[in-house]
């Protein structure tokens, strides 16, 4: 059932929304590990009421020696790939997910310009995704300024996180 207006017209549910809503079901706890977009994930979920029953927290790792330190990204992987690379992403999130005692964590990382970073051409972000299943990556190519690039890696790591967490059934399904 969609949640309506007061004129009787649907309202769309939001990705943030989305995400807390197949957590809560799955009885999922969720956490984030972002470079690219600074934090935006962790405030679009918890912009959301009731966020504090899943959202463990979130750890913004601009710098390299933060992804290394703090989320466990090999320094040799960082040096040899630079910050923006599929890798990095999937290691962030495992990174995340263990620190901040989640089950499942979401990682974004990209250039955003003006200029290329580490090689890759503006546009290029990489997510990454850690559960219990397992870890993965997915790499975009988006148009667009900066604004528009951490916009559309936001929206498609809210997408990619929503997925993990609605394959993960709920509470008490045997799989």
């Amino acid at each position: 059932m969609s949640p309506e207006t007061g004129a009787g017209a649907p309202v769309e549910e939001s990705s943030a929304a989305r995400v807390l809503r197949a957590a809560n079901r799955a009885g999922k706890t969720v956490a984030t590990a972002e470079s690219l977009t600074a934090g935006m994930l962790c405030a679009e979920l918890g912009s959301v009421p009731g966020a504090s029953t899943v959202l463990q927290g979130g750890v913004v790792a601009y710098q390299n020696g933060i992804k290394h330190s703090v989320l466990g990204v090999p320094a040799a992987l960082l040096a040899e790939a630079g910050s923006v690379d599929g890798r990095v992403a999937e290691l962030m999130a495992v990174g995340a997910r263990k620190a901040l005692d989640a089950d499942v964590a979401v990682s974004t990382t990209g250039a955003a310009g003006p200029a290329a970073h580490d090689g890759k051409p503006v546009g290029t972000v990489f997510v990454g995704i850690a559960s219990a299943g397992g870890s993965y990556f997915r790499e975009f190519l988006f148009p667009g300024d900066r604004t528009a690039i951490r916009a559309a890696a936001c929206r498609e790591a809210l997408a990619m996180l929503a997925a993990e967490l609605e394959t993960a059934g709920p509470v008490g399904d045997v799989q």
